[in-house]
């Protein structure tokens, strides 16, 4: 996928990352899921930069960004983005791998954001101890390794109905659009390629210090433990809520993009 005409970049400090612009306005941050890019939020983009300046980055090694030549943290770009628009603090909506962005940012970065919401995610070591996600990262990780690009699409995909449903369940536009943006940044990477990424730990423990609003909107056909983190990461902040979106699973944005909109239109109007 090329990157389109209305994509800008900036020189990061280690290479050019890409981000999508639009609107004026009180500053919004949309942060996608993994192995794609911002053109999971093409529905809510237009819709939500009507109010305000939105911002939609593609993160490091997705998309049109570059790839990490050396040790990186999420929120430390993101950090970077917003320094050189010498904009926020922002509103921070992330979506599953966004999600973790945005947590992280509500503890490495807490100056930078005005109010979050987190979908599909609570926080890093969240993500490591939940057996659904974890049993398919470790497909994931077993196809790349063996090269086997029919597998590893496979396992990806089967994000999208969740622990559920099946993909006969769900509009096929919706994997066949994921599909194009996974193989996009898929191409961007080699097998054996060593992972940079830096987690940001000990996340739990400093969620009561966060003092922004913060809502957590995720899929009620999502798995049981997603909710149940995200409900816990609402009452650990002190001023969480959390909501649930029916009929649908972890990529709630895209199955329901309406519904999806308009709860972030009706926080962004709460704050």
């Amino acid at each position: 996928m090329n990157a389109p005409a209305e994509m800008k970049f900036f020189t990061s400090s280690d290479g050019d990352l890409g981000y999508r612009e639009a609107g004026a306005g009180d500053l919004v941050v949309l942060l996608h899921s993994g192995f794609v890019d911002h053109h999971v939020f093409d529905d809510h983009i237009p819709a939500l930069a009507e109010t305000h300046r939105v911002i939609a980055p593609d993160i490091r090694g997705h998309g049109a960004s570059a790839n990490a030549s050396r040790p990186f943290r999420w929120t430390d770009d993101l950090a970077e983005l917003l320094d050189h628009l010498d904009a926020g603090p922002a509103v921070l909506v992330g979506v599953s791998m966004g999600g973790l962005v945005v947590s992280d940012t509500l503890l490495e970065h807490p100056e930078l954001v005005r109010a979050a919401v987190v979908c599909g995610a609570s926080t890093g070591e969240f993500q490591d101890s939940d057996p659904w996600h974890r049993g398919i990262q470790a497909e994931i990780a077993r196809t790349l390794a063996a090269g086997d690009l029919e597998g590893w699409l496979k396992a990806f995909l089967s994000y999208v109905p969740g622990p559920h449903r099946t993909l006969d369940d769900i509009d096929p536009a919706i994997p066949r659009r994921l599909r194009e943006m996974a193989l996009s940044t898929l191409a961007k990477h080699t097998p054996g390629e060593r992972d940079q990424l830096v987690r940001v730990t000990d996340t739990w423990s400093r969620l009561p210090k966060v003092d922004v609003p913060v809502l957590t909107l995720n899929g009620a056909l999502d798995t049981p433990d997603v909710i149940a983190a995200a409900q816990r990461l609402a009452d650990e902040v002190r001023h969480g809520r959390a909501e649930l979106i029916d009929d649908t699973g972890h990529y709630l944005n895209m199955e329901k993009p309406a519904e999806f909109t308009a709860a972030i239109r009706t926080f962004l109007k709460s704050l």
